[in-house]
């Protein structure tokens, strides 16, 4: 997610910034809990119907959400294009990959893979928007992705192409949110960041029952608990609207840079979560591979 942060005349200053600070720690920590969240889930239920239901759930969190921010934007024809491709990239492809990849990866990867976003944002935007890069830009993206490769193959061909697999489609995935974000900057000043997002969150779950309808028509429900249905509003309702608004009220009170830091928090955070509640078990490669790219990303982004 990206935005403009408000001018500097209304910024909380001081002091005053500690509840801004405090925002963004909550906001970290219930990313941080959407990849742990959905590697529990996806053992009770398919992909493809997970990825529709929880969409179902979001359309309804961000339609009042829209509602109560002025309803829905009036799109100029020349934008249709754009809102199309945003959508499709935004369900379709990251969400529907990112719940069906790490199935077979864990949560810890999945974040640190997410935490390459700032590093993809700056290559995508260069191609899009023809933003410079720096060469510190340059060394810091190219160090996040060699980070990237370590993770992505850590345990080797002894452990079969299923780990491989999982964390190449939830590369994919975040690749597709790298291009959503960068290529969304124009749209999302245009229309805001929740007329924008609304819209496609709306568009992309319209292209998504296509091909999530059969298997959630299909799929027994009452196999699901009361716990799986805890996890599928959390990842409906707490990921893709509360977490979304606390990102943006703190980008209207601090710098971008400062708030897009906090990002690098989430794998580390991710990272001990899945060892305390999950039992995951972290490799020498695996830490490795995270130092790697979290300053990369680090360097890539005050570069």
């Amino acid at each position: 997610m990206t935005g403009a942060p408000l001018p500097a005349s209304i910024r909380e200053t001081g002091n005053s910034l500690a509840p801004v600070y405090a925002v963004l720690l909550l906001q970290s920590l219930m990313a941080s809990g959407t990849h742990l969240v959905a590697k529990v889930v996806v053992n009770a239920i398919d992909a493809p119907t997970l990825t529709l239901v929880r969409c179902l759930v979001s359309v309804l969190g961000m339609g009042v959400l829209l509602l109560l921010s002025g309803g829905w934007p009036s799109i100029r024809k020349e934008d249709y294009r754009a809102v199309a491709l945003l959508s499709l990239l935004a369900i379709p492809v990251n969400q529907f990959f990112f719940l069906y990849g790490i199935r077979f990866t864990t949560a810890a990867n999945a974040a640190l893979l997410y935490a390459t976003t700032p590093a993809l944002v700056l290559v995508l935007s260069r191609v899009f928007l023809r933003e410079r890069m720096t060469t510190r830009k340059i060394v810091g993206v190219a160090l996040a992705f060699f980070g990237v490769l370590l993770v992505i193959t850590e345990r080797g061909p002894e452990t079969g192409m299923q780990y491989l697999y999982g964390n190449v489609i939830v590369f994919i995935a975040v690749i597709a949110w790298s291009s959503y974000t960068a290529y969304g900057k124009r749209l999302i000043a245009t229309y805001g960041p929740i007329g924008a997002s609304s819209v496609t969150l709306i568009v992309g779950t319209g292209m998504f029952i296509p091909i999530g309808i059969l298997p959630a028509l299909e799929f027994p429900y009452e196999t699901l608990t009361t716990a799986n249905w805890l996890q599928i509003l959390y990842l409906g309702l707490v990921t893709s609207v509360l977490a979304y608004l606390l990102w943006y009220y703190a980008l209207a009170r601090l710098e971008a840079g400062k708030v897009a830091l906090f990002t690098n928090l989430q794998p580390i955070l991710t990272t001990a979560l899945a060892v305390l509640l999950l039992g995951q078990q972290l490799t020498v490669m695996f830490v490795l591979g995270g130092i790697v790219v979290l300053c990369g990303v680090v360097l890539a982004q005050y570069g």
